[in-house]
């Protein structure tokens, strides 16, 4: 299995014969073995022996694991200790609160706590609306999960949802200089998480819904924007939705085909795929056909939850019927936000000519990216290792800034697609191509760009 990415590098510890030679073995043996080999740190050396640091990309935890094996199996290495660079980054977690004053002297905690911190209190009693001028309200989000549906791991808990949690408030922090708390509840019960959030509100600017399960999610979200003054979000939902629009109207710029007039596949029904039905439908989409575990949804169909009879019903205008092979034959777009290998390579011979393949499962897209592309016109995923990825950080980050900014209180449809016009307009025409649909993550002008568009205010 070949390396691709960062998130299966390891660094092992070898103690090696005074040969340098031997090393030049070890890192030849690991390329044949399908590692990439980033670091060679001699550590320690003597007349007896050499200690060094090899650091390694693998394809997965497994591949990982083969190639530490490949290293203990050459003569007169011994490999003293592997350790995986993902964990030992998550050592002690990767947030922290820092004060932004100085707490050095007796005046200073006089004005930054006790007495003088009274004088705000009663500030705010006086004055409600100044929490957001002099707190961290007016900076700040809770991101809430019920650890139900995290990342494409399932209902693994609140306490195992945690790192997910950190790392979004990192990417807050990073991309939109945002103070992003995470809320990790213990309960799966709809009631206890709306009463849950809607106690915690006061010290918050926006509540940022993440990684809870459909169909719950829908009525959580619902419950909350209605019973709150500050925004609430569903990243799995909104964001995704956001960023997925964002990337086909690129696409269909590059293909020279206009959204009113094609026809889209989206594979999933639940809380991503919703979002982005409506989002498109919202866009000026007349024709999309969603396709789940029942087949292709027809509004007369029997067999539906409720929420997915809704779906049905505002979807497949022509009452397609069949399965996602059936549902392809002719069709210009296939978005999946479903599950790994549901759709055969061969099916996207069928699409139309000019077509577009969003593959956006996690970890393990619904088709092989690579595979895709021998009959797809624009190919993008959610991985990092191809081109087009189709990432929700281009999203949030800027969402949250743009309404915070505004003093905001609800996330409205219009927004939405304020914010997907601006990620799509950040790619010049002179950058677009069928490999560069959609902006990096880290480019600069995202989040200003989308934060502008949110709250209608000038980019700085």
């Amino acid at each position: 299995m070949a390396a691709t990415a960062s998130s299966y590098s390891i660094t092992m510890r070898l103690y090696t014969a005074p040969d340098h030679g031997v090393v030049g073995t070890v890192a030849t043996e690991l390329a044949e073995a399908g590692g990439i080999v980033t670091a060679i740190d001699v550590a320690e050396s003597s007349h007896d022996r050499l200690v060094v640091d090899v650091t390694c990309s693998a394809g997965d935890e497994e591949h990982s694991k083969q190639l530490a094996d490949v290293v203990r199996g050459i003569a007169g290495v011994e490999v003293h200790k592997v350790s995986d660079r993902t964990f030992l980054l998550h050592l002690g977690g990767k947030i922290e609160v820092t004060s932004k004053v100085p707490l050095k002297t007796r005046d200073d905690l006089s004005m930054a706590y006790t007495p003088g911190v009274g004088r705000v209190s009663m500030a705010i009693h006086e004055n409600p609306e100044d929490v957001t001028r002099l707190t961290v309200k007016g900076n700040s989000v809770a991101v809430v999960t019920d650890g139900s549906a995290v990342l494409g791991l399932g209902n693994i808990g609140p306490g195992a949802a945690l790192p997910v949690m950190e790392g979004k408030a990192a990417l807050f922090k990073k991309f939109a200089n945002i103070d992003a708390w995470p809320i990790c509840l213990a309960t799966q019960d709809t009631d206890e998480i709306v009463k849950a959030v809607e106690m915690i509100a006061p010290g918050f600017g926006g509540i940022n819904l993440e990684d809870i399960a459909a169909p719950r999610c829908f009525e959580i979200e619902a419950r909350l924007r209605d019973s709150l003054d500050i925004p609430v979000f569903h990243d799995d939902q909104h964001g995704t939705a956001i960023v997925v629009l964002a990337a086909l109207t690129n696409a269909l710029r590059v293909v020279e085909k206009n959204i009113a007039d094609i026809r889209i596949v989206v594979a999933g029904g639940g809380a991503a795929g919703s979002a982005i039905v409506s989002l498109l439908l919202a866009g000026g989409a007349e024709d999309v056909v969603v396709w789940d575990r029942e087949g292709l949804l027809c509004g007369d169909s029997e067999d539906l939850s409720p929420a997915k009879l809704d779906l049905a019903r505002r979807t497949n205008p022509n009452s397609r019927r069949g399965g996602l092979k059936e549902g392809l034959d002719g069709a210009d777009v296939f978005i999946g936000v479903s599950g790994p290998g549901v759709l055969d390579p061969e099916w996207i011979k069928s699409m139309a000519e000019g077509s577009i393949v969003f593959a956006l499962a996690n970890p393990d897209p619904e088709v092989d990216p690579a595979e895709a592309a021998k009959h797809a016109t624009i190919v993008a995923s959610g991985r990092s290792d191809y081109p087009n990825q189709i990432n929700n950080v281009l999203a949030f980050p800027g969402v949250f800034r743009g309404l915070l900014d505004a003093r905001a209180d609800e996330v409205t449809t219009e927004m939405l697609l304020r914010a997907a016009e601006a990620i799509a307009h950040v790619v010049t025409d002179d950058e677009l191509h069928p490999s560069f649909i959609i902006p990096s993550v880290f480019h600069p002008d995202v989040p200003k760009a989308v934060a502008a568009a949110i709250s209608g205010k000038p980019r700085d």
